[in-house]
């Protein structure tokens, strides 16, 4: 018996592995099918019985699709993945450089989480504002990679991304907090 469904061969683009299109634009309901189809086809119980070979192969094969089903599924590692697989590494841990638009409303937003701390219906009115910037963030991520091709841009909005993501998480807190 052998692993039909997973190519190891594809196992360098989680993509391919799950016979899907490159792209931040993602089907969600296509990933979860394939990730199943696959999970199905090296499930332990299907090769208890074959070699050593065949079983650690199939361990291979849940692993990495375990690990390429959270990547895909988490649009910061699904961006910052194809940013990879064309060369751009967001430098995340040493590149903090934004543009000054966007630390100024940053600045804006913490200033007004810390004034208005007992404040439930601001600090709601301002989880809204957030929530809109993180969708028109990823938006733009969506065109910068699957339109424009342009990582590099897609790996500043990314990190961008990172901040608004960390603050709403902050905010929720806070808001969690008061209710």
């Amino acid at each position: 018996m052998s692993v039909v469904v997973a190519n190891p061969s594809a196992s360098d683009d989680y993509f391919r592995f799950f016979g899907l299109n490159q792209q931040f634009t993602i089907d969600l309901p296509a990933l979860d099918q394939a990730y199943l189809a696959i999970q199905k086809e090296v499930h332990p119980d299907r090769h208890a019985r074959g070699s050593d070979t065949e079983q650690r192969l199939a361990m291979q094969m849940a692993t990495l699709a375990n690990t390429a089903l959270q990547t895909l599924k988490n649009p910061v590692q699904r961006g910052l993945y194809i940013c990879q697989l064309h060369g751009v590494d967001a430098k995340l841990e040493t590149n903090t450089a934004m543009p000054a638009a966007f630390l100024m409303k940053q600045m804006e937003w913490r200033e007004s989480l810390d004034e208005q701390a007992d404040d439930l219906p601001a600090l709601e009115k301002l989880m809204d504002e957030v929530e809109t910037s993180k969708q028109d963030t990823l938006a733009e991520i969506a065109q910068a990679i699957d339109s424009a091709k342009n990582y590099q841009r897609a790996a500043e909005l990314l990190r961008g991304l990172l901040f608004i993501n960390k603050f709403a998480l902050e905010l929720d807190d806070a808001i969690v907090a008061l209710a």
